[in-house]
């Protein structure tokens, strides 16, 4: 076994990330296999391989016996102790056994095995490298497209971007690169498996914190996401520093951080709303960008009757009842929307002062005229 195979070894080490031990304890096993069987040999073996100077022998174990009956297992303590007079019944001897061929026999049985085993230490690797990057954002170069996925180049593997995870508005082509959240990561029979996603609220999330060191660092915490891909968002935010903004954090100056965000996700419309624990303000907030007069809360139920100005009933309800439903969805509560003067009607409205939004939204209010 010449030098060049633990070269070769210590260069898959390098460039394939491959222990190797690993690769060794594969060429072993495949080296005893190809003895075995080109020599239809029984006897237990075992192989020694020597790195320096790129030596391989093999050596037969042998238990050491009074009465030998099977000469590939077994040799006489006679026999035994004529190599070295220490031996013992009871005792295994290795006795060398490598034949003159072996070296290119062996090079021939052994290429199939180790092949193999490299290629699952790397599937190995993959998966190990790639399980840590669940629930986070990679950038990757489209590869190719079917019906049913589109394939995304991440470095080492092609993950997976299923039709139900892209966005309707967007555009796919081949040798673009995009931004996706993976969602998910298996170890198959056919090698590690990476599942990407647009439409994920994660994507939104990890976007926000790529873009916004406040979120990054921790000082402005994200509480919750609710997302419509391709359509509109929101998301709400914290700072339990008082004398930090958390929406202004999030918009950035002259919008530059959301802008960036909503680039990126194709123009998709973001309200970034400020998170409370009372759910009368939050819930106000989150009916962002249309003003509250009034929340009336059933803590048992967990749901809410907000109270609107009439002209701003088919701004708080939305387009085909998307911020009604995607403020149900960021604050946990069920919203039931009233104008002022149905309220005033049921005599659910008394004098009380109309209820500010500490919010940041990029939508226009045309859109639900």
């Amino acid at each position: 076994m010449s030098s060049e195979l633990f070269e070769a070894i210590q260069y898959l080490e390098k460039e394939k990330g491959i222990n190797k031990e690993v690769l060794l304890e594969a060429l072993e096993a495949a080296l005893i296999s190809a003895y075995k069987k080109n020599f239809k040999s029984a006897t237990n073996v075992r192989v020694d391989l020597n790195e320096t100077t790129g030596s391989m022998h093999v050596f037969a174990r042998k238990d050491i016996v009074e009465e030998v009956e099977d000469k590939q297992q077994q040799v006489s303590l006679e026999e035994a102790k004529q190599i070295n007079p220490t031996y013992d019944l009871g005792d295994v001897i290795e006795v060398e056994v490598t034949p003159k061929d072996f070296g290119r026999i062996a090079a021939q049985a052994a290429k199939q095995v180790v092949t193999q085993r490299v290629r699952e230490a790397e599937r190995g690797v993959i998966f190990s490298e790639y399980i840590d990057r669940e629930e986070d954002v990679m950038t990757g170069i489209i590869q190719r497209k079917d019906p049913r996925f589109i394939y995304v180049h991440l470095g080492k593997i092609e993950a997976k971007l299923p039709e139900t995870e892209q966005m309707s508005v967007e555009q796919y082509n081949v040798h673009d690169r995009i931004k996706v959240f993976v969602t998910k990561v298996e170890n198959t029979n056919k090698g590690p498996q990476v599942y990407v996603s647009r439409t994920h609220p994660g994507l939104l999330k990890r976007l926000f914190e790529m873009e916004v060191p406040e979120i990054y660092d921790g000082t402005v915490e994200i509480k919750s996401v609710a997302r419509e891909a391709g359509d509109r968002s929101k998301i709400s935010v914290y700072a339990d520093n008082p004398e930090i903004d958390p929406v202004g954090s999030c918009v950035g100056q002259r919008g530059q951080r959301v802008q960036t965000i909503v680039n990126e996700l194709k123009g998709e419309k973001i309200d970034i709303v400020e998170w409370s624990e009372d759910p009368v303000v939050y819930v106000s907030n989150a009916l962002s960008p249309s003003k509250v007069v009034k929340v009336l809360v059933n803590e048992e139920e967990k749901a809410t009757t907000v109270i609107v100005p009439d002209y701003q009933l088919s701004l708080a309800i939305g387009k085909r009842g998307q911020n009604a439903r995607l403020a149900a969805k960021l604050t946990g509560w069920k919203i039931d929307i009233k104008s002022e003067s149905e309220a005033r009607n049921d005599g659910l409205l008394t004098n009380e002062d109309t209820l500010e939004n500490d919010t940041y939204s990029d939508i226009d209010e045309d859109l639900f005229e």
